[in-house]
């Protein structure tokens, strides 16, 4: 038993000596390690755009006074009662009174340089009034009943949509820009031998918001067997352009 034990050790000690001049002249034991990434790092990318016309559907236009006079109280007075007139002119067609609010009034005087002086010899008084009309066709008929009763300011107009079209308009643009990216995508990656995988982001550009058509009309009222005013109003588009992303294997 007890050399059974000591043959036992000495070959434990014979392995850690010979282990030991192994490393020492020819180097440690290699031995390899396998790394595996599970992250996805390329994302394939493509953008698609949808667009969706309709017909405008609200107008909003500016209409204006503008008088002058000897006093402040007098030219104040000329704006107000044209202003008053223009307003119940325009509420017979119809028109909430929330669809109308001031957006300007200024009181400026009016100089005449003479000699090198400076003279005030009047004051001039503007009311500005947004009106906001819905159907469009009454557009036309406010211009023409503003003008008609006292109105030499006729700003810019511009044809929108309501809110609710608009929303409903929006969405429908959405969906077509996600198709078509999506076709675009898998197109792609048809070409170039490319398997998509899932979507892991879409990002959507937001659209330029367009300006109001202007109309201006000069300064006097019309006169009353002037023609009717006419509108064209053309077709408002709404736009969406989205990029999607994939993860590909």
């Amino acid at each position: 038993m007890n050399k059974v034990h000591v043959d036992t050790a000495g070959g434990v000690i014979v392995f850690f000596i010979l282990l030991f001049l192994y490393t020492k002249f020819i180097g440690p034991i290699p031995f390899a390690v396998n790394s595996i990434n599970t992250t996805k790092q390329n994302l394939f990318q493509a953008q698609g755009t949808g667009e969706v016309s309709a017909i405008p559907n609200t107008a909003d236009i500016s209409l204006g006074v503008t008088k002058t006079a000897a006093t402040v109280a007098d030219a104040q007075n000329q704006t107000n009662t044209a202003v008053t007139n223009i307003l119940n002119a325009i509420k017979t067609l119809g028109i909430d009174a929330k669809d109308i609010k001031t957006i300007n009034y200024s009181v400026n005087p009016q100089y005449n340089y003479n000699a090198g002086s400076q003279t005030i010899t009047g004051y001039s008084v503007t009311q500005n009034i947004e009106v906001k009309l819905s159907p469009i066709e009454k557009a036309s008929k406010a211009i023409d009943a503003a003008t008609a009763n006292g109105a030499n300011l006729v700003g810019g107009i511009s044809f929108t949509l309501d809110d609710t079209t608009m929303q409903k308009l929006e969405d429908q643009a959405r969906q077509k820009a996600v198709d078509t990216a999506k076709q675009k995508a898998q197109s792609l990656a048809n070409a170039a031998g490319m398997k998509l995988g899932k979507i892991v982001d879409v990002e959507e550009t937001p659209n330029e918001i367009p300006m109001p058509r202007p109309l201006v009309v000069g300064m006097g009222a019309a006169k009353i067997d002037s023609a009717p005013t006419e509108l064209p109003t053309g077709q408002s588009t709404i736009s969406s352009t989205v990029t999607i992303s994939y993860e590909t294997y």
